[in-house]
């Protein structure tokens, strides 16, 4: 996929969440918007994962820990043929197994998450056992910034460092907000990255919704041998449309008729700007 089809990939996916969301009036749209270039970038670009071989040992595997922005992984599963796309439609109704977290009763989900703090203890748990059965697999997770301040993550770390998991890659989702406010006046994070590579990882920053910066950085992996890979992707909460980017009600706020008109006018304004660029090349 060339850098131009990844960034209108990435536009087409936002106005598909923002869809589903508005249809289901439920959701969370400002996390799903910041993450959605990061997954965009692993499904097309760098996992060796797909519906045709799903149930192969050998695949790589991807597990959401910020499995509040689950609508995220749903557009682009959905996209990759691992389910009818029209069966969004359902999300967060009654019986639907598209609910607002992930959940393995959705093909192509790996684990079900949603409590934070997760996602890379299995994720370490699979790396682990994928060097032991001699798999070439690799492991990749999302997390939430928000997420950081729970423990577990940071016993996985441990442990992924101890293991020589050269074979796992987590990713930090840094928005710079939670639910309740900023990172910094909650739980700060800062500084991050030290804290990370104190714990034994090697890590990469780049910009998190730049989809050319994220597949140059992500075809580096691993960015050291015998060592787990972490990049720090920053990016803006709502990103791609203007009134929600930074915004913190967004967390998971459902636009209005109103604002969801505005929000579709802006991204097909950026698609159809991406379109022409695509003709005069």
């Amino acid at each position: 996929m060339t850098d131009r089809e990844l960034k209108l990939k990435s536009v087409e996916y936002r106005q598909k969440i923002l869809r589903y969301i508005y249809h289901a009036k439920a959701g969370h749209t400002g996390g799903s918007l910041s993450c959605i270039d990061i997954l965009n970038v692993l499904y097309n670009q760098v996992m060796n994962v797909s519906p045709e071989n799903f149930d192969d040992p050998g695949r790589d595997r991807y597990v959401q820990s910020k499995g509040h922005s689950v609508e995220a992984l749903y557009v682009v599963l959905a996209d990759l043929g691992f389910f009818p796309e029209e069966d969004l439609l359902t999300l967060c109704r009654y019986q639907s197994p598209y609910i607002g977290h992930p959940t393995k009763k959705v093909r192509g989900m790996e684990q079900n998450t949603g409590g934070l703090g997760h996602g890379l203890a299995i994720c370490s748990g699979n790396a682990l056992a994928a060097k032991k059965d001699k798999l070439p697999l690799r492991v990749f997770t999302v997390l939430g910034d928000g997420e950081m301040a729970e423990g577990s993550n940071w016993e996985a770390m441990m442990l992924a460092a101890h293991y020589k998991l050269d074979n796992l890659c987590a990713i930090l989702d840094y928005n710079k907000q939670q639910i309740t406010g900023a990172n910094a006046d909650v739980i700060g994070l800062e500084p991050i990255r030290q804290k990370v590579e104190a714990f034994g990882w090697v890590v990469r920053e780049v910009d998190g919704n730049d989809v050319c910066a994220l597949a140059d950085t992500l075809q580096c992996l691993p960015f050291e041998a015998g060592k787990p890979s972490f990049v720090i992707a920053h990016t803006v909460k709502g990103k791609g449309v203007s009134f929600m980017e930074g915004v913190l009600k967004w967390h998971h706020g459902v636009p209005s008729p109103e604002q969801y008109e505005q929000a579709m006018k802006e991204l097909e304004e950026a698609r159809q700007k991406l379109l022409e660029e695509v003709v005069e090349a």
